[in-house]
């Protein structure tokens, strides 16, 4: 009998990444950003034959931040950034697809655009940009037609972006940002601003409205609640109530179906999300069964179809269609040569952190024929979000070579209600670290791991928390990967993009009045105990953790003669988008772990 080797790093990467999609009005050509040759590009499927095949759009190997079908299939808008810089700027394409052409050439590279919305005949576009604005943003209108680019709203004071329009265009909703957990939507009508909850100076989140016709609005907020829903505005009579409340699930998304008065409302549930539909007209509330267990976008199409973007732990992302009460795989994104006995889904578990809260997490388990004894713990990235069951290539390849892995999702992390999600706010670096900490005790306690066993490894705020735990607590583990992580939180709230600004000391604190605490918080403050073997990992455009966050740590470890590794891609952002660089700096990962090893 044939004896086939192990995957190795390349057969686990050859899933590719989908991250937007849209549509033809007719629903007949699909359109997505998909780094299927390497890197990301927009991509076409034709839906209404047997057998649709991918075809490219552009080659320009850029990311995009949305894709918009022009209703009369004359061209399809979209927005680019520049190697992961994250300064999208907007572009049309001609429908058949080729070189992008930039809407507007009096824009600086720094210079950012957020699409919004479209009127129905596509002529006229609405969106958000921090030109001439770079800290509250404005809100515009640019008509396709002619040219004609006008200032609709100015933010002042605190960032304000556009978030939907009325079918007449006659009103507006817009969001002004406070912080993660404090932003809160009006209504603008005949030059009259309301807001769509009773209280603004009360501290909650409302956004992600949608007209359902001139008269009402729903959106989602967690106003007085602590866990959002779906509310109502009626315009005319300027009345809010609650629509749909869950059982200690939070509405992320709605969409609405205007043909069949139906509404989508997407919930999150811990770790994995959940679907519903909502009669309008009846009141009647449906659950519906997902293809995957998070879904990243989801489209309310024309013909009521419903369309989602979504993965699972095992399950790369594919684009599915919701249609008789049945789903349909619309691309086909498997991994090669790998069977489902080959990848892991993860255990969900809960233990009690230093104060008796208790934390959920995943456990991924290497399976038995593979198993090394070793475990890498992963704090998550946000800090306000959460570790879910999400596909991610790296983790099925490092439970391959036999590592466990364990995912917290720590005090701060959505999903689990607004008053846990908000304490991580001006605590970045003692509750959650701490729940890390009885995280890494709960693992001992089961005999899943040991301190010479056990590695760190994050991204973002989690290469944060892996750096200061490095710092802090170097005992729990024998060595750490950081990856595009906070090193400082003093340079840390300065470098940050303009538009972010706004809502740090609310996030972080103030550096002068929480100096103290902001340098108790910084992993560099600990560098003498930062004694551990460290990997550390940056792409050179991260606008949102700046390339100096990782020099200054190298650097000052370096001079003290410690063992530090430094990786940087320099066609990078906050991340690594592109496949080749993806294959280069997770087997650097792998050998760095097994290097470090004890047997």
């Amino acid at each position: 009998m044939l004896q086939f080797p192990k995957p190795d790093v390349e057969q686990f990467f050859q899933t590719y990444i989908i991250r937007h999609f849209g549509l033809s009005r007719d629903e007949k050509r699909l359109l997505f950003s998909s780094n299927l040759n390497g890197a990301f590009n927009l991509w076409a499927m034709d839906l209404d034959g047997e057998g649709s095949y991918p075809y490219p759009l552009t080659y320009n190997g850029q990311q995009c931040q949305f894709i918009k079908a022009d209703p009369l299939e004359m061209h399809i808008l979209t927005s680019f950034d520049r190697d992961g810089d994250e300064n999208y700027q907007l572009y049309a394409l001609p429908w058949n697809g080729g070189e992008p052409l930039p809407l507007f050439d009096d824009v600086s590279p720094e210079d950012k655009h957020y699409f919004v919305h479209l009127s129905e005949d596509g002529t006229r576009l609405y969106y958000n940009t921090s030109k001439d604005n770079p800290s509250c943003l404005n809100t515009r209108r640019f008509h396709l037609d002619t040219g004609h680019d006008e200032l609709l709203l100015e933010g002042k004071d605190v960032t304000t972006e556009l978030s939907a329009v009325s079918p007449d265009e006659s009103s507006l909703v817009y969001t002004q940002s406070y912080a993660n957990t404090y932003y809160v939507s009006y209504l603008l009508k005949d030059g009259q601003s309301t807001c769509l909850t009773p209280d603004p100076e009360q501290v909650h989140m409302s956004g992600d409205a949608i007209y359902l016709d001139q008269e009402r609005l729903v959106f989602v907020t967690d106003y007085d609640a602590e866990y959002a829903y779906v509310a109502e505005y009626n315009i005319q009579e300027e009345q809010f109530r609650p629509l749909v409340q869950l059982e200690r699930e939070a509405v992320s998304r709605i969409k609405y179906d205007k043909g069949s008065g139906m509404l989508y409302i997407l919930t999150d549930k811990g770790v994995e999300d959940r679907l519903y539909s909502y009669q309008l007209r009846t009141g009647r509330l449906a659950a519906i069964a997902l293809p995957g267990d998070i879904v990243d976008q989801i489209v309310a199409a024309r013909s009521g179809a419903l369309y989602v973007l979504a993965r699972g732990a095992a399950k790369p992302h594919n684009i599915y269609r919701y249609q008789d009460e049945a789903w349909t795989m619309l691309t086909k994104n498997v991994i090669t040569g790998l069977t489902d006995h080959e990848l892991s889904s993860p255990e969900t578990v809960t233990y009690s952190s230093f104060d008796g809260m208790q934390i959920e997490a995943l456990l991924y388990r290497a399976k038995e024929e593979n198993k090394n004894g070793r475990t890498i713990f992963w704090p998550h990235g946000g800090p306000q979000a959460a570790e879910r069951k999400q596909f991610r290539a790296m983790f099925q390849y490092l439970l391959a070579r036999g590592y466990h892995i364990f995912c917290p999702n720590f005090r701060g992390s959505t999903g689990y209600g607004s008053s846990f999600v908000k304490l991580v706010e001006q605590d970045w670096g003692e509750g959650p670290r701490k729940d890390c900490l009885a995280g890494m005790e709960w693992l001992f306690e089961q005999g899943i791991s040991d301190r010479e066993k056990l590695f760190v490894m994050g991204g973002s705020y989690g290469g944060y928390m892996t750096l200061l735990l490095a710092g802090r607590n170097p005992e729990y583990f024998r060595a750490a990967v950081d990856i595009v992580g906070v090193s400082n939180l003093l340079t840390f709230y300065n470098s940050v993009p303009e538009h972010w600004k706004p809502m740090m000391e609310r996030w972080i604190g103030n550096p002068e009045r929480d100096r103290e605490r902001f340098i108790k918080d910084s992993p560099i403050t600990y560098l003498d105990q930062m004694t551990n073997p460290l990997l550390i990992i940056q792409g050179a455009n991260d606008p949102r953790v700046v390339k100096e966050e990782s020099d200054q740590i190298v650097e000052a470890l370096r001079e003290k003669g410690r063992d530090v590794e430094y990786l940087v891609f320099e066609d990078e952002g906050h991340g690594i988008a592109k496949k080749d660089n993806e294959k280069i700096a997770y087997a650097r990962i792998a050998d760095f772990l097994d290097r470090h090893s004890i047997s």
